[in-house]
Parts: C-alpha cells; structure tokens; sequence
C-alpha cells in the first residue's frame, strides 16, 4: 500500500439545479447531483430527477466537461459548450441515448468551482496514480 494513497476512495460532490431545456422559451428546474469519485478518476458522474421517476445516471469523461466550461466539446452521446442565459453564464451539456435526448443547462460559476475541487483533489495526468497501477507495469506500458 503507497503511504500517499488513502485507502478511502474520496468522493467531490455537489447538489445544484439544472435546467432541462424543453424549448427555447421553456425549461424546468431539475435537481441534480456531480459526483466525482478517486477510484474512478476519469470519469464525472451526474444524477439528476426528473417526473419524479427513477434518477437518471450519466458518466463520462471529466476532460470533457473540463473543456466544455470553454469551448464545445465532446461528441456523440455526450456534447458540453458554453453558453449565455439572460445575461449568465451557462454550460450546455446535451445527452443522447435510445430513451431519448435532454438538453441540460447548469450554471458555469457552480459547475466550475465544483471541477475544480476535483482537479485539487486529483490533478490532470495524475489519473492513473490513483488507480493504483503497479508501478512496473506503468513503467512497462511508458515505453
């Protein structure tokens, strides 16, 4: 066991409200929940309620979200750009799977502050530390 790594994975969490975009003139508020767990650092995870059903789960990777604060990013089933709302600043992430498609809207300031405790906790390019990985094998997969 490296002294440097909690047995513990730790998890970065964070409750905010959404907004599912129904039509240009229409959204409704969607609770919400951003996950970030050490024992799987690639990846952000979002939770969110929305008609009171079961919580709708989705993952994907972190550096995605990361640039989608930015610029557009991502592509396929997960697509995340930045974006205005009356005057604020907003991150769009639009889902796609069979069940159907949502367009969520998250406020940047919230979305922000919240990536970045994550990056303090695990910083980019240290991901596969904290996996673990025996570190002959890392050295083997470097060359």
């Amino acid at each position: 066991m490296h002294p440097d790594h909690p047995t513990a994975p730790t998890v970065v969490e964070r409750e905010l409200e959404l907004r599912l975009i129904l039509s240009p003139e229409r959204g409704i508020p969607v609770p919400a929940r951003l996950g970030y767990h050490t024992d799987d650092p690639y990846a952000v995870h979002i939770t969110f309620h929305i008609d009171s059903g079961l919580p709708v789960h989705w993952t994907f990777a972190r550096d995605l979200l990361v640039e989608g604060v930015f610029r557009p990013s991502g592509h396929g089933d997960v697509r995340v750009w930045p974006s205005k709302a009356e005057g604020r600043s907003v991150v769009l992430i639009a889902l796609s799977s069979p069940d159907g498609d949502a367009l969520l809207e998250a406020p940047t300031p919230q979305v922000s502050a919240w990536l970045e405790r994550t990056l303090r906790t695990v910083p980019p390019g240290t991901e596969g530390g904290q996996l673990g990985i025996d570190d002959g094998l890392a050295e083997l997969l470097a060359r």
